[in-house]
């Protein structure tokens, strides 16, 4: 059955961060998860363009149960959507906005996070329902300096930029005003992944994890 759309929404706000699993194997796209799983995220996006990716969800959501909130990412169409459902996703990213796709997670409840990137863009998706909104790709334009501004014009927004987050960025994007950041090759190392190395895997994805909440008690602290 799944979590609830606001408990989904709620992990996601959370943790304040999404791992992207895009790999070049279902095999990988595994060691990956667990490698993330390992972490202590309770978050792995599979990208549609991992091989086989529906089976990849279907085992992970067999082996993980509620533990990891599984997302399907790179959806362009409603049936990619439906199906990813089907197989256990619990939230819905695009890199654009494509009103199908929204439409679809809406009838299973499930949390949308279309593409945008200008200001027009970021507009139009929260007006079609978006639950997050995906700034991509967020590094080309300005990383967390584009953040910042967007936040000017659109302070309530619930903008998650993609792109050029690194272990460095990933507290400035927070401290620009990102609710979340979504990371791929630079947290599942390719390297370490065709070695198997979950270990260094999950290392990578603690410490992003650290610095964004280091970032967060930063923001929450008084000022003196």
């Amino acid at each position: 059955m799944g979590l609830t759309k606001q408990a989904a929404i709620a992990r996601i706000r959370e943790a304040g961060l999404i791992p992207i699993v895009r790999t070049s194997s279902s095999g990988h796209a595994l060691v990956a998860a667990e490698a993330i799983d390992e972490a202590g995220i309770g978050i792995a996006e599979i990208t549609m363009t991992v091989p086989n990716a529906l089976r990849v969800l279907e085992e992970l959501a067999e082996r993980f149960g509620s533990r990891v909130l599984l997302g399907a990412g790179t959806v362009l169409d409603a049936e990619k959507a439906e199906a990813a459902i089907a197989a256990g996703a619990e939230f819905i990213v695009s890199p654009c906005l494509e009103p199908a796709v929204m439409e679809a997670a809406a009838r299973h409840g499930k949390p949308a996070m279309p593409g945008a990137l200008t200001p027009t863009e970021v507009v139009a998706a929260w007006r079609s329902g978006a639950d997050f909104i995906k700034i991509f790709p967020c590094g080309p334009v300005g990383g967390p300096r584009y953040i910042k501004a967007l936040r000017g014009p659109f302070p309530d927004l619930p903008l998650v930029p993609t792109g050029g987050v690194s272990r460095e960025t990933a507290p400035q994007f927070i401290e620009a005003g990102a609710v979340a950041v979504a990371a791929g090759s630079e947290l599942i190392d390719p390297r370490a992944l065709a070695a198997g190395d979950t270990a260094t895997i999950a290392s990578t994805a603690r410490k992003y994890l650290e610095a964004i909440q280091a970032a967060r008690a930063r923001m929450a602290a008084p000022s003196r």
